[in-house]
This record gives C-alpha cells, sequence and structure tokens, in this order.
C-alpha cells in the first residue's frame, strides 16, 4: 500500500468511525486529516483534500474547535487561518471524553432524575418498579460520569495516572 492510499484509507476509517461516535463523517475526516498532517493546514487545503465546500469545512472546524481537540494557528505574513489538531493522544482522550459527558451524559442524568422522582401517587406495583428501575439507572450513570471526571482530571490524579499506566 502506498502512502497516499494509507492516508486516504486512515482517513475514510476515522469518519466512518466518527459516526458511531456520534459526530459527524465529515467532522471526524477533518479530524483524522488535521490529526496526521505535519503542519498547520488552511481551510482551502482542508477543501481540497476532503472534496468539501467551504461551508461544510468552516461548520466542521469550528465544531472541532468546540470541543478543544482543534486550534486556529496564525503563521507570521499570511492572511488565511491555518488549523492544527491536538496531538497528545492522551489530552485527545480526556478532551473527547469530556464533551461526551457534557453533550451525552450529563443530559441523560438530568432525564433519569426528573423521571425517577416524579411526583404522581400512583403507588401502583408498574409506578414503584418504574421509580426503582430509573434511580439505580441514574446511581448507576452518575457513577460513570464521575469516574470519568476523576479520569479526565489525571494530571493532579493519582488513580487516574495508575489507569493511564496500564493502558500502555
Amino acid at each position: 500500500m502506498e502512502f497516499g492510499e494509507a492516508k486516504n484509507k486512515f482517513i475514510q476509517t476515522w469518519g466512518a468511525l466518527g459516526s458511531q461516535w456520534g459526530i459527524n463523517k465529515t467532522m471526524a475526516q477533518i479530524h483524522a486529516l488535521l490529526m496526521v498532517a505535519p503542519e498547520a493546514l488552511s481551510m482551502e487545503e482542508i477543501m481540497e483534500e476532503l472534496h468539501i465546500s467551504r461551508g461544510n469545512a468552516s461548520m466542521n472546524l469550528r465544531a472541532l474547535m468546540d470541543w478543544g481537540i482543534v486550534y486556529k494557528e496564525l503563521k507570521p505574513g499570511e492572511r488565511r487561518e491555518f488549523f492544527v489538531s491536538e496531538k497528545d493522544l492522551d489530552e485527545l482522550a480526556v478532551k473527547i471524553a469530556q464533551e461526551r459527558s457534557r453533550r451525552e451524559i450529563k443530559p441523560a442524568l438530568k432525564v433519569l432524575k426528573d423521571v425517577s422522582s416524579f411526583s404522581d401517587q400512583d403507588n401502583s406495583a408498574e409506578a414503584k418498579s418504574f421509580r426503582e428501575q430509573t434511580a439505580k439507572l441514574y446511581d448507576f450513570v452518575l457513577k460513570a460520569d464521575n469516574m470519568i471526571e476523576k479520569v479526565t482530571e489525571h494530571k493532579d490524579n493519582w488513580i487516574a495516572r495508575l489507569v493511564m499506566k496500564i493502558m500502555r
């Protein structure tokens, strides 16, 4: 396999995986391209490489910056904007976990808390079972979210440093 083919295969595969992680394919492809790029790329270079429109590139770059995994980089004498991806894989994992918690887990926790503590006077077996099960689910998801928070604070957390060491 030649370099160009390997690079394209990586970008396409990362893009397909992105949809399984809850982000769109183009956003994941832009991230993949920037992750393996040896230096910052302009929006025009990204558009050309991935055959996407300016609007699509702009929208997805903005989303990647919101996630905190892509940054603008200034080049002296250049009027164009350049973009670079977080290259530290530990830091990348932390930022993705934090963003997924904010976007997915926290809203789910709010819903679980609301539905498990409804104030209806229904004391039927079905209502009691519903309250119990959703309360248990809330507790489980809360513990998982707390664990994610502890692990993502790994720079100052001995447990997280140990987990990261084990994973290597």
